[in-house]
């Protein structure tokens, strides 16, 4: 693995720079409305502590619904990291080129995705099992014109089995060397799970993954795992440079404390992401951002000069605006229902009247 330490190209384009669209029509009014109180502050903060204290779980979900308004990227993920949310199991898209270096192999629920080097494919996640690579992954990139035993690395996500599930297959067939985090890799020791892979590499935080042209930056941003992992990458869709993000593990987990530690990860990953210039947003997770419905959209226009991944360096932070909301309100939310859990169980039996 060869690690560099010179960064990736910026992007060079954002959606401020193309003809208002109707699919980009949403990007105008991020700016107002993270403007509006978009500083949330955490109970005990200085300013506003008092206010902030007596905020309940639904104002952050009111205030991630309004953020997201009438765009379907975001009501998907508002739904989608809501309490209850019930995993859909969608129709798998045929396989598709989103960018010019970037591929998508769906089953449906779950995605890969190759990002297309110079020296080779970098793959974001392995999908369920070896079935899986066998039936869908490898003809899906064969159908693209793809060579599926050119996968040099894959990058697993986090350790659940329809994210590592085809990724020991790759290595034994195509010497394919497999990255995770230590903890996820732990995780995995502890728990054996079915094709789980046999730990190969670690993957720090912040390192940079460079194969051929392209380096991906990974950083970790445990929550929904201990040892998740969000990918920063550029991308180019007809010659025009971006930078793309891929957030690693959606749903958030059950214990308060896992959620507080998501929510810092997210916070931390966007101020990467602005950092990195980030105009562009993906998921292995079509479902939570609507991204099958994008890919078929893409799949309708694809010599658009629009492409509905890039969602501009606003749109990507109001994407994680969103879900730094979403999360505060699911925190306060197990926290209110704790205290009345504790105040029915505190409350004396009414007396018998008979």
């Amino acid at each position: 693995m060869n690690e560099s330490t010179s960064d990736a190209p910026r992007p060079t384009s954002s959606a401020s720079d193309r003809p208002l669209t109707r699919r980009h029509f949403w990007q105008l009014g991020t700016a107002a409305a993270l403007g509006t109180g978009a500083a949330v502050l955490l109970p005990g903060q200085a300013t506003g502590a008092t206010e902030a204290r007596s905020r309940t779980s639904q104002y952050y979900f009111d205030r991630a619904a309004r953020l997201a308004g009438d765009n379907p990227i975001l009501t998907d993920l508002v739904a989608g990291l809501a309490a209850g949310f019930s995993i859909p199991f969608p129709p798998a898209p045929a396989p598709l080129k989103i960018f010019d270096d970037v591929a998508v192999v769906s089953i449906g629920f779950v995605s890969a995705t190759a990002i297309l080097t110079s020296d080779g494919i970098i793959l974001i996640d392995a999908l369920t099992s070896p079935a899986d690579v066998q039936q869908t992954l490898v003809p899906g990139l064969r159908a693209l014109a793809l060579d599926p035993s050119t996968i040099k690395y894959v990058v697993v996500c986090h350790a659940h089995g329809d994210h590592f599930g085809g990724a020991q297959y790759l290595a034994d067939t195509y010497g394919t060397r497999v990255l995770m985090a230590p903890a996820d890799w732990e995780m995995i020791a502890a728990n054996r799970p079915a094709n789980a892979p046999t730990r190969d590499l670690d993957i720090t935080d912040g390192q940079r993954l460079t194969l051929g042209n392209t380096t991906v930056t990974l950083h970790h941003t445990p929550g929904h795992t201990p040892g998740s992992v969000s990918p920063i990458f550029p991308v180019r869709w007809q010659g025009k440079a971006h930078r793309a993000m891929l957030w690693g593990g959606t749903n958030p987990p059950a214990a308060t404390a896992d959620k507080q530690t998501y929510l810092a990860s997210a916070l931390a990953f966007a101020s990467r992401m602005r950092r990195a210039g980030v105009d562009v947003e993906l998921s292995n997770h079509g479902f939570c951002d609507h991204g099958l419905a994008r890919i078929e959209e893409l799949r309708a226009s694809p010599d658009s000069r629009d492409n509905p991944f890039v969602v501009g360096t606003s749109g990507a932070q109001r994407f994680m605006k969103v879900m730094e909301n979403m999360l505060r309100g699911r925190i306060l939310l197990d926290q209110e229902s704790t205290a009345t859990a504790t105040a029915t169980a505190a409350t004396p039996a009414a007396a018998c009247g008979c």
